[in-house]
């Protein structure tokens, strides 16, 4: 018992990723450019997206045509930067809030960071009880039970343990996972999609009025919010590719990724909302999905959606355990992202004991996310598309005399811009409970603000470059080739 103990201990270790955040090495580099494909794939297998696209022909009034524009818009736009950012990982091998301390100073990077990681809570918060309201459902729909506040409770814990658990192993686990669940979420899907359309009055469906073109890029700007809160992560998945591989190889196998899972949910919720408009407000989205299939077929394909939504919340696990890392806890990743699993299943209990309307608190929350990852995004670019290269060893140099130490760890002017492009986000900004002065207006009303974000974090980042210490690396003049 004891050797096969040990040889299960020793299996165990191998399984599990140790390394944190220093640079992947090119002789270990051994990913290919189309395992990006299953892995955004996962990024977005959520039943919350068939909500969304319901609540585009419900609330917006979109016509058919309209939503099919904004259902392919939304990925290419969003997931077009997010594969545009993963570029950076392949050039210094090391996790995006890692890298950005060439950007804003070893010290400095810890503000953009600090924003990062306590947004990832609540994305992770919102992952964690969608994934316990579907298990909630799938034992209603199985055995009858009611939800009870204990049953709630565990339910989430075993959401969030299972996270973790996935998270801790690391990349290579969660490729593999992600190949499986993303297939089998896909089948289901279609079945469900052969289900529903048998059922529509495709009459009403052809016949609906459009909505304005203001409508529609809000509803773009809304659906690709959930893509640029991945941006800051793209890195972390693209690290372990070889430098040669190809850019745009990289770029075009992220957006199909995940437009192959995006399109198709936004027009299945759209078009169900003409039989279903309730889906669009649902406190439940998906235990109301759930009403709406025969058991036989609700059962396996909430199981699957559950499956999705963990492999969700353990992507943005992982990549939350390094960035935790890069504030300076002081912890192996498996240590940090443990610290995310207990401040999920916190804020999990009281989202699921509090709010009320959960598809208005899940819109609000993606909305103001992304306006500071995109700040970040655009400062991030500004940077990397004038970078030829990062230096390995001077991303995990924290002293004063290191590369990108700057000025007293920080980099004044990066940060002012990324500073800066927050601010002029949210001007443009408005949701539930939060107002920018501008947001009446048409960027407003689009839903734009996050865009904004990224322009004016561009154009201040290209202005306002970080000043070398005189015994650091010499300011970059011009941007490698990719």
């Amino acid at each position: 018992m004891t050797d096969i103990a040990r040889s299960l201990t020793r299996r165990l270790s191998h399984a599990v990723e140790t390394q944190g955040l220093e640079p992947v090495r090119e002789g270990e580099r051994t990913a290919r450019v189309r395992g990006l494909f299953p892995t955004w794939m996962a990024g977005n297998t959520s039943v919350l997206l068939l909500a969304m696209g319901a609540g585009l022909t419900v609330a917006g009034h979109l016509s058919l045509a309209q939503v099919l524009i904004v259902a392919i818009a939304a990925p290419v736009v969003s997931y077009g930067i997010v594969g545009l950012v993963s570029l950076a990982g392949k050039r210094g091998g090391s996790p995006g809030l890692a890298l950005s301390r060439a950007v804003f100073g070893m010290r400095g990077n810890r503000v953009p960071g600090a924003v990062i990681w306590v947004s990832r809570w609540g994305w992770e918060t919102i992952n964690a009880v969608t994934g316990a309201y579907a298990l909630l459902t799938v034992l209603h729909l199985t055995t009858g039970i009611q939800a009870s506040t204990p049953l709630v409770i565990g339910v989430l814990a075993l959401f969030v343990t299972c996270s973790f658990a996935l998270s801790g192993l690391g990349r290579a686990a969660l490729h593999r996972a992600g190949v499986w669940t993303s297939w089998l979420f896909g089948i289901g899907s279609v079945l469900v999609l052969i289900r529903i359309a048998a059922g529509t009055d495709w009459s009403a469906v052809w016949h609906r009025g459009g909505g304005s073109t203001a409508v529609l890029l809000a509803g773009i700007g809304t659906i690709a919010a959930g893509g640029i809160s991945w941006v800051p992560s793209a890195p972390d998945f693209a690290r372990h590719l070889p430098r040669s591989a190809s850019a745009k190889a990289m770029v075009g196998t992220t957006i199909a990724g995940a437009g192959i899972v995006v399109t198709p949910l936004v027009i299945m919720g759209a078009v169900l909302a003409v039989r279903a408009p309730q889906l669009a407000g649902a406190p439940n989205p998906v235990a109301f999905i759930g009403g709406l299939l025969p058991a036989w077929l609700a059962v396996p394909y909430l199981l699957t959606a559950v499956a999705g939504m963990l492999l969700i919340n353990s992507m943005s696990m992982y990549s939350a355990g390094f960035t935790a890392q890069t504030l300076g806890v002081r912890l192996p990743r498996v240590g940090a992202v443990s610290l995310n699993a207990a401040v999920s299943l916190t804020l999990g209990t009281l989202v699921m004991a509090v709010f009320q309307s959960f598809q208005t608190t899940f819109i609000a929350f993606l909305t103001l996310l992304a306006v500071a990852f995109s700040a970040w995004t655009g400062v991030f670019l500004a940077d990397m598309l004038r970078r030829p290269a990062y230096e390995p060893t001077a991303l995990t140099d924290s002293t004063a005399t290191g590369p990108y130490w700057y000025r007293r760890g920080f980099a004044a002017g990066p940060l002012t811009a990324w500073a800066a492009a927050v601010g002029a986000g949210l001007l443009f900004t408005g949701v539930s409970w939060f107002h920018g002065p501008l947001a009446a207006t048409w960027i407003g009303r689009s839903d734009l603000g996050w865009a904004i974000g990224i322009v004016v974090g561009l154009l201040l980042g290209a202005l306002l470059r970080p000043r070398p210490a005189r015994h650091g690396l010499s300011r970059p003049a011009r941007a490698a080739t990719t």
